[in-house]
């Protein structure tokens, strides 16, 4: 049953603390935005334009072809937050600003990735193929319309689709002239008043149904109510300036002639457009069934979990995945074009998407189209915000806090057993822009605690960020230069340090890598640790069991100061162990159910050293081996686990084994 967020935590997001952040500010003269930029500034070269040139060219595409300037730069904000990605296509196949989709051509370009990983199920799991998913490429002319927008903005403006790919002043008039063009098809005038633009607007998102048009719709006049302000990645700054009296004529949506949805029994705020596409439960060959666990989450468990995944594929590849029943299985998909949201799996039943057992009966899985290793192929601002609005739902009808020890990434959640540990999934990876994400939740990552505290949360600046990764397209290759979340942690505080080894990943005890699926010497934003030593302009974390260290200097500062739950050894310990699941004592298995042996991962935790308390997670073990959920126990135990930060992933330990205490200020 559909539900919506409360409107006090709706309105509670804000901006980002750096001033090239997104910002609302005060109210402009509208005609602000035909007026160009102030080009002082560095001179222009061939990959950076002369400061305050894109301002000047969105006014230039607006007046062209009489579309309002708020509405040309609110629908760019939404679709690229005005980026141009250096000419690359986003996940959806969108090129430059005005994300004009031209999917044969990016289809064809771009290297096809499998994620690799581990079956989504866990311990119950039959064999399954090698690879995450395949990605369909499918023919032109079998492309949905909101895939080959470019073609037909090719056709209204005479520019070739290599200049519209390539060139971001003709990008910017090819979405004009494509807003223009709807308005007419429409029989609206061309009119100067933001106001009149609605239909038009919820027609540019490709939309084939009325609930994601007109979310798509909302999102810009919420832009432009608010206004915006930002520095892109060719380094223009741009300015929208708010016009909060702006109130668009909604009712022109029935213009579209848009269909519905079926939408009956999703679980999904109504700021949303959220179809239902169930995910088949029923019966294969033998006692084998697929493709989830039916459940009565959470009188049956507590929902302590929201994992972030992407897709490695297409929407409609995706789409034909979740309906297969002998696959893995997700309670979500989020499109990226248009922030369009499938429900897969009521939130009260057990998807298998996270490769460990304990984790899928705990947590919502949620999909994102898109491809972990192509930094440059973008998600839109849209799909941002509709999944930031979902999560933040889905955490209050659940209890679930948000913060990044309940906000898991796929490459967070813990392998089971040591055996497993090469195999988890590392999506959506160090692309995904966790502060934003939060930013537009109302959680931003600001510092709670002092320089000096003994926690930080790790905080790079994403956009000027940008540590070298390599394998996005061939091993041990470099990737695209790009922003990012995720810091580098070395064994001493200097930059040719090797890199911390993770003994789980690499039993020989080889340092990590840079490459862009090694998780092993990689804390991302919004993650915290305990403090284990400063020299300099570095800061050592405890992390697997080391000391940890990675670059933050006051004047860059790449971390802030935290305060919060420390676990250390119980006194008199010398180490204990950590565990990937929080499995029940043998002697609480009924006769029937078979004991899950607890076994430890092949790490660490010393005497000494602290970290991060997350969760407190009872003992339980879903025993789900029968079609029938009549067959399904629920096995609980004494022992009670804490969620601790242990390293990239998330780890358990024993209430007993441990004490906890606060971290100084």
């Amino acid at each position: 049953m559909r539900g919506s967020v409360p409107e006090s935590r709706r309105n509670a997001r804000t901006g980002r603390r750096r001033s090239h952040r997104t910002r609302v500010f005060g109210a402009v003269a509208s005609a602000a935005l035909l007026l160009p930029m102030a080009t002082a500034g560095p001179a222009a070269t061939a990959d950076r334009p002369a400061a305050g040139a894109l301002q000047r060219e969105f006014a230039q595409a607006a007046a062209r072809y009489h579309v309002p300037g708020s509405v040309l730069l609110a629908v760019s904000y939404l679709e690229s937050r005005w980026d141009s990605h250096g000419g690359a296509p986003s996940v959806t196949a969108g090129y430059g600003p005005m994300h004009l989709t031209d999917a044969a051509t990016a289809l064809a370009a771009a290297p096809h990735h499998s994620d690799p990983g581990e079956d989504a199920r866990g311990d119950l799991a039959r064999p399954r193929a090698a690879g995450r998913r395949a990605m369909d490429v499918p023919a032109p002319a079998a492309l949905p319309a909101r895939l080959r927008t470019l073609e037909r903005a090719a056709e209204l403006t005479g520019r070739s689709p290599k200049e519209l790919r390539a060139s971001t002043a003709a990008n910017l008039q090819g979405g004009a002239a494509l807003l223009a063009a709807e308005q007419k098809r429409l029989g609206l005038p061309l009119s100067g008043d933001a106001a009149d633009w609605y239909a038009a607007v919820a027609g540019y998102s490709g939309a084939t149904d009325a609930a994601t048009a007109t979310t798509f719709a909302n999102d810009v006049f919420d832009v432009i109510r608010k206004g915006q302000r930002r520095t892109t990645d060719s380094g223009q700054a741009v300015v929208l300036p708010a016009a909060p009296r702006v109130a668009p004529h909604a009712e022109q949506v029935r213009r579209l002639g848009l269909g519905t949805v079926p939408s009956q029994g999703t679980e999904c705020p109504e700021s949303v457009a959220c179809e239902s596409i169930p995910a088949p439960y029923q019966r294969l060959e033998g006692k084998d069934y697929g493709n989830h666990d039916l459940a009565d989450r959470p009188a049956s468990q507590k929902v302590d979990f929201i994992v972030i995944h992407d897709t490695e594929g297409t929407w409609e590849t995706t789409v034909k995945l979740i309906k297969d029943p002998a696959y893995v299985s997700w309670n979500y998909t989020v499109r990226s074009g248009d922030g369009h949201i499938a429900q897969h799996v009521p939130t009260k039943d057990v998807a298998w998407h996270a490769g460990n057992w304990y984790v899928n009966a705990k947590s919502v899985g949620i999909e994102h189209e898109g491809f972990l290793a192509q930094p440059d192929a973008w998600y839109t601002e849209e799909m941002y915000r509709t999944s930031a609005r979902l999560v933040e739902y889905l955490a209050d009808k659940l209890d679930i806090p948000l913060d990044r020890r309940h906000i898991l990434g796929h490459d967070n959640v813990p392998g089971t057993v040591p055996s497993t540990i090469r195999g988890m999934h590392t999506d959506p990876g160090p692309y995904w822009d966790w502060a934003h994400y939060f930013d537009l939740m109302g959680q931003s990552f600001e510092a709670d605690g002092s320089p000096l505290s003994g926690m930080v949360t790790i905080a790079p600046d994403y956009e000027d960020h940008q540590p070298v990764y390599t394998g996005c397209a061939k091993p041990g290759e470099k990737c695209s230069p790009h922003g990012s979340g995720a810091v580098r942690l070395h064994t001493a505080p200097r930059e040719d340090a090797p890199l911390i080894r993770d003994i789980g990943l690499r039993p020989d005890g080889s340092p990590s890598t840079i490459d862009v699926n090694d998780t092993g010497a990689r804390a991302s934003t919004g993650q915290q640790f305990a403090v284990a030593d400063r020299q300099g302009g570095w800061t050592a974390i405890w992390y697997l069991g080391q000391k940890a260290w990675f670059r933050n200097p006051w004047w860059d500062p790449t971390a802030v100061g935290a305060h919060g739950r420390l676990i250390t050894p119980r006194e008199g310990l010398a180490e204990i162990p950590v565990y990937g699941r929080a499995y029940p004592e043998k002697e609480a298995y009924p006769a029937g159910v078979p004991v899950q042996t607890v076994t430890p991962l092949p790490y660490k935790l010393l005497a000494g050293q602290s970290y991060v308390v997350g969760a407190t997670s009872p003992s339980e073990y879903l025993w789900a081996a029968t079609f029938e959920p009549a067959g399904h126990r629920i096995v609980r135990g004494k022992d009670v686990y804490y969620e601790i930060q242990f390293g990239h992933r998330v780890a358990f330990v024993k209430a007993s084994d441990v004490e906890v205490h606060s971290s100084r200020w």
